[in-house]
């Protein structure tokens, strides 16, 4: 029996994995203010907002900045000392679970002393049932978890922590609808994230997303573009727009008329500097997208393009809905139109029972390709997902051998690809100090490579040629050329 100063509501991914696609996900706008109770506990209090996982988290964490920052708190980085400490969650993989329950631990002696401060969990991870049975039974000072769906709850959540001291597990499994009007708080001053659309409807077998963020639901045109105007008016000079899978960005609209390929092109048409998307999907893709970024030279010359396998045994058991030759029929069609894109992927090793062979179709893959950079896991079972219950005789020894085998033929390729800058002209927009070398400015060329000059920070924020003197592979070193 639940203790009366708890509100329990876990999330159920079978309930999360339902969907009714008859119609659009209903929009609303969002419209929340805060207590006097509220803002009279938060005056002068602090928060500490920890954010892991993808670009979508890191979003929705400038989202709940901006809702405690309208409270007039204050940010602090160090979580010890904090009043409030929020962490935002991944769920993709269980190293990302595991790091929480670390940082849950080391903050039971902070909990201890100040019983006034909220401890909460929000995000992807917050979506499971499993982990959040074990925080409710083994951190019983985690006194706030929500989801991904009531962000814009926030205000009424807190109220209800403050209200006679309550637990809150708040976390409803639903299909998700969209809310237009929240709050923001940008974290970079010259690039931002512009969400295009939300949730998944693919289901791969070893993906978890689906399932904490619900079924996909585009953005009407209009409102994302009226968001980068805004931006562009701010003086952002470069927007990537994101989704998990934004080549089939409105599918689920059903207007036969919306499509990736006219908002790409709308939101070029808006005339901000830069414009970048991520994430696609090999089995969406048309060639209306490639023809687009052809033609509009603030569409950047870079691609993130998941291959997960090259084996088309291993795809068909993943649920990727394309093959190894549709995938390079892709990648040679985008380099008819953009001969020089920076290619990057995703790559999975050790999907249940992948055998020898279907490891070495991955290798050749990557040699065809030839691959900028690639982001490569060892598969992670996540509990609720097909795969996890999916026979594998593979040993974590021999998951690891060809994780390595696999790191070494990209960081070839890469290698081989960036050698290729040195002597170049490229423009590069800085956003930071180099965190190496203070004397150093940091920033990402058109295709997507980080590139080092020594200059001072007067620059950040601008776009601004280099000539390209030397390769380290992941980055570049440059000199500023005269304008």
């Amino acid at each position: 029996m639940k203790n009366k100063s708890e509100i329990i509501a876990f999330p159920d991914l079978k309930q999360a994995g339902r969907r009714d696609l008859k119609a659009p996900a209903p929009t609303r706008v969002a419209s929340s203010s805060p207590s006097q109770k509220l803002l009279a506990w938060a005056k002068g209090k602090s928060y500490c907002l920890q954010t892991s996982g993808c670009q979508a988290n890191v979003r929705d964490s400038e989202i709940l900045s901006a809702y405690l920052e309208n409270l007039k708190m204050r940010k602090e980085e160090d979580p010890l000392i904090s009043d409030l400490v929020l962490f935002n969650t991944c769920a993709v993989r269980e190293n990302a679970e595991v790091k929480i329950y670390g940082e849950l631990g080391r903050l039971k002696k902070s909990a201890e002393d100040n019983p006034e401060k909220i401890i909460g969990i929000c995000g992807c991870m917050a979506q499971e049932e499993k982990p959040m049975r074990f925080i409710k039974d083994n951190f019983p000072y985690v006194k706030l978890v929500f989801g991904i769906h009531n962000l814009d709850s926030i205000y009424t959540l807190l109220d209800a922590c403050l209200t006679d001291e309550k637990r809150i597990f708040d976390v409803p499994s639903k299909q998700g609808e969209i809310v237009e009007g929240m709050p923001s708080l940008r974290f970079d001053k010259y690039k931002a994230f512009v969400n295009i659309m939300y949730g998944c409807d693919n289901f791969c077998t070893y993906c978890i997303v689906p399932y904490t963020r619900g079924r996909q639901r585009s953005r009407k045109i209009e409102d994302v573009v009226a968001e980068v105007n805004c931006l562009k008016a701010e003086g952002y000079k470069e927007v990537t727009l994101l989704g998990q899978n934004v080549n089939a960005y409105g599918f689920d609209l059903k207007d036969g008329v919306t499509s990736f390929s006219n908002l790409l092109e709308a939101v070029a048409k808006t005339g901000i500097d830069r414009v970048r998307f991520m994430t696609s999907h090999p089995a969406y893709f048309t060639e209306d997208v490639f023809k687009v970024m052809a033609s509009y030279p603030n569409i950047m010359p870079a691609l993130h393009l998941p291959l997960q396998s090259g084996s088309d045994k291993v795809l068909k058991r993943m649920n990727r809905h394309y093959d190894q030759t549709k995938y390079l029929a892709l990648v040679k069609l985008l380099r008819s139109y953009i001969p020089d894109i920076y290619l990057s992927t995703d790559i999975i090793v050790g999907f249940p029972n992948e055998t020898e062979e279907d490891f070495e179709e991955t290798l050749k893959v990557c040699r065809e390709v030839g691959y900028d950079n690639a982001f490569t896991f060892i598969y992670s079972p996540r509990d609720g997902t097909p795969a996890a219950i999916f026979p594998d005789g593979v040993s974590k020894e021999e998951k690891s051998k060809r994780f390595m085998a696999l790191k070494d033929e990209i960081d070839k390729e890469a290698t081989a690809a960036a050698l290729k800058e040195v002597g170049k002209t490229v423009e590069v927009l800085f956003d930071s100090v180099s965190k190496k070398n203070d004397e150093m400015i940091s920033g990402y060329s058109r295709h997507n490579r980080l590139v080092h000059v020594k200059s001072d920070s007067s620059l950040i924020g601008q776009i601004r040629k280099v000539k390209i003197l030397e390769s380290h592979t992941y980055s570049l070193i440059g000199e500023l050329l005269d304008e």
